[in-house]
């Protein structure tokens, strides 16, 4: 039950009204006796059958077109992409006025899509419920690296029916149960228990460095969370840096961006390294594990790489060490994302060696390889504002790591 004392939590239904009105009003109704309120947002072109808090042509003003222009333009993608663009402005302003503790949306394709969207910016923890006829396949598409739940709806959002009954009903229960424990989070935060929040990326070959700089920023007062650098956890890690919810960033990891520019199996698309630059998020930066890039089972590893150095990690992962010439690439595009940062940013240089591979006697020690990235990325932060610690040193070298945190800790009080 929800405290009396405080205001009902707040769920927005996002959806299409001109096809999907009596869903939602179901829905709507359902949720109003579990006990919250309703923000319905209709991201409908055409006119729709049930009445919106936030109306389809605010949607489309907040997404800078107009409905009559998005009809006359008679594309329905661009539409979608638009309507999709305009929600997610409408939540992050309903999420910056405390009138949203909660996301709720039922469709198909498009209806899924533009939902996607909407809650794609949205923090880290807020929840956030996507009822599909696509959650039985592939949900990557809609999920990405955030926290979004999404449900299967068995049959098509089309009327409601015994099964829709059902499953909607259970969408319904579900989010206003999140949304009252969201809403009693946020109305008990500002008690001051709540550590200032820093985000850390390691892999395997790097965690001597991030374990020993966790428990410093640890002392300092910090609550670390440690992002495997898999791919989903580098995405995850920039979408919790674009929330806002981050003091700092120690990106000790920086091994994706190897595997985006080779073609690896653990990429986090191109704009890892971005968020935090973009944001202002003061961060530390090293090159962890970019001597590597990730395959699959030996005889996954496409042919064109044959030839290669090989270190088999396991039975499912084989690493490819990276030569002198995408080392100088990934050394240009380091450096170039973190020239660009507009926060607080240094550079960790370990002249020694980027992972445990790359010591000295192990598998991928190649100084060639290694001179070419610390050159490349040194000459596109030189004249940039990124402070510059150059040490010869190993990335795992406790000392090394421990002074990484300190800086980190510097950059974001100033001190």
């Amino acid at each position: 039950m929800s405290n009396p004392t405080q205001p009902p939590a707040t769920v927005a239904l996002v959806g299409t009204l001109d096809t999907k009105g009596a869903e939602y009003q179901w829905v709507a109704e359902k949720l109003r006796e579990h006990g919250v309120a309703v923000t319905i947002v209709d991201t409908g072109v055409n006119p729709g059958t049930v009445e919106a808090t936030v109306t389809a042509e605010e949607v489309a003003t907040a997404a800078g077109t107009s409905l009559d222009a998005l009809r006359s333009g008679n594309d329905r993608g661009a539409a979608v992409t638009a309507m999709g663009e305009g929600a997610a402005a409408v939540l992050t302003r309903l999420h910056a006025a405390g009138a949203l503790d909660g996301v709720l949306a039922l469709g198909g394709s498009g209806g899924s899509s533009i939902a996607a969207r909407a809650v794609r910016d949205l923090p880290v923890g807020l929840p956030k419920l996507i009822v599909s006829t696509m959650a039985s396949g592939d949900v990557s598409p809609y999920v990405g690296a955030s926290d979004v739940s999404i449900m299967y709806s068995v049959v098509d959002v089309a009327g409601i029916n015994q099964v829709s009954r059902a499953v909607l009903g259970n969408a319904a229960a579900g989010i206003a149960g999140m949304a009252r424990a969201f809403a009693a989070r946020r109305a008990a935060s500002g008690a001051g228990d709540d550590r200032p929040l820093v985000a850390a990326s390691m892999f395997g070959v790097t965690t001597p460095a991030v374990d020993a700089a966790r428990a410093r920023l640890e002392e300092l007062g910090y609550e670390v969370l440690v992002f495997h650098a898999t791919g989903s956890g580098g995405q995850a890690l920039e979408a919790l840096a674009r929330s806002g919810m981050l003091a700092g960033v120690l990106d000790l990891t920086t091994t994706e961006l190897a595997d985006d520019l080779v073609g690896g199996v653990l990429t986090a698309g191109p704009s890892r390294l971005t968020a935090a630059g973009a944001a202002g998020v003061p961060q530390v930066v090293s090159l962890g594990a970019l001597d590597m890039v990730n395959f699959g089972p030996r005889d996954t590893v496409p042919e064109r790489f044959e030839g290669r150095t090989f270190f088999v990690h396991n039975p499912t992962v084989t690493l490819m060490r990276t030569t002198a010439e995408e080392n100088a690439e990934l050394g240009r595009r380091l450096g170039t994302k973190l020239a660009a940062a507009t926060g607080p940013t240094a550079l960790i240089v370990p002249r020694k060696g980027v992972s445990a591979l790359d010591a000295d006697g192990m598998a991928f020690r190649d100084g060639a390889a290694d001179t070419a990235l610390f050159d490349a990325v040194l000459s596109a932060v030189d004249g940039s504002a990124v402070t510059v610690v150059d040490e010869d040193a190993h990335i795992n070298d406790k000392d090394l790591a421990v002074r990484s945190a300190d800086l980190l800790h510097t950059l974001m009080t100033g001190a």
